[in-house]
């Protein structure tokens, strides 16, 4: 399928993927040439070393000098929210795309992203199916989007397209989530007042699976810490979806009843919030 002659290359129609590396310059080579291979052309990738202690520099001005399309930040070590949103602020691109150093994407993801766009003006946001590599294999089976089960669980990851100007609307990724859970967040601010959602029929994003990553080391505390957090800054999103936060009691053990074989990060999740309202735990984590 190629993109409708109705989309002229100009800035408004560039993608800028923007490429956030903190100490992960050994998988550098292998995301930036995923996006060299893209069959839609009209990108930008901007790299930003968030303060890395490892050679990244010299990874990425290689691609700096082998296409003009990549272009190099550097930033002292604040994060992976602030290190995205100076990548974003520098952004040329109407449409956005994060890619973290260590991730793929595959070579049509560009161009079936643009022509959803061009379909459907109501779209917010443009993902696809997913598979993981690395220490763990295969199809990675996420839950259909629903703005309600967004309430519980992200099944949105990192690499999903979207505007510019809406980034610019929520106020970028929030930079207090230093724990993890920063997609997550940001897509409930993004969707929360409307906007569709759209979901590829096509297997654009290679997620790596390593011992340990920031979601290896999120642990029960910190997830509590998280979900107090976003209930908060949220509140008006979990109302509004949920009828009010005692309905969410009742929810969870009704989805729990209905997806008994969710994995045990699922629980800790559903917990967290719990304890947030409640002060309590509802399932048993061990």
């Amino acid at each position: 399928m190629a993109i409708s002659k109705n989309i002229v290359e100009t800035n408004k129609d560039l993608v800028s993927i923007i490429v956030p590396c903190y100490n992960q310059a050994h998988y550098l080579d292998e995301a930036l040439q995923s996006v060299l291979e893209q069959t839609y052309m009209h990108w930008e990738c901007i790299i930003v070393n968030d303060g890395s202690s490892d050679n990244i520099e010299n990874v990425a001005q290689n691609w700096v000098e082998k296409d003009k399309r990549f272009r190099y930040l550097f930033q002292e070590n604040t994060g992976l929210s602030s290190a995205r949103n100076l990548g974003i602020e520098g952004a040329l691109g109407e449409f956005i795309l994060p890619l973290d150093a260590d991730d793929k994407i595959s070579n049509q993801y560009l161009e079936l992203a643009l022509i959803a766009f061009q379909e459907d003006n109501s779209l917010k946001v443009v993902y696809c199916k997913a598979e993981k590599f690395g220490i763990e294999n295969g199809l990675w089976h996420l839950r259909p989007y629903t703005k309600q089960d967004l309430c519980y669980f992200n099944m949105i990851f990192c690499s999903a397209f979207f505007r510019k100007k809406d980034w610019e609307l929520v106020g970028g990724y929030d930079q207090k989530m230093i724990y993890g859970w920063e997609d997550w967040e940001f897509w409930i601010a993004l969707l929360k007042n409307g906007g569709s959602v759209k979901c590829l029929d096509h297997v654009g994003f290679f997620y790596r699976t390593k011992q340990d990553s920031m979601a290896t080391q999120l642990n029960l505390e910190k997830t509590k810490i998280l979900a107090e957090y976003m209930s908060v800054k949220h509140a008006d999103f979990y109302v509004n979806q949920l009828g009010s936060f005692l309905h969410l009691n009742t929810l969870a053990f009704q989805k729990e009843e209905e997806n008994n074989n969710k994995l045990k990060s699922k629980k800790y999740i559903l917990n967290a919030f719990c304890i947030a309202f409640f002060g309590f735990k509802i399932f048993k984590t061990h």
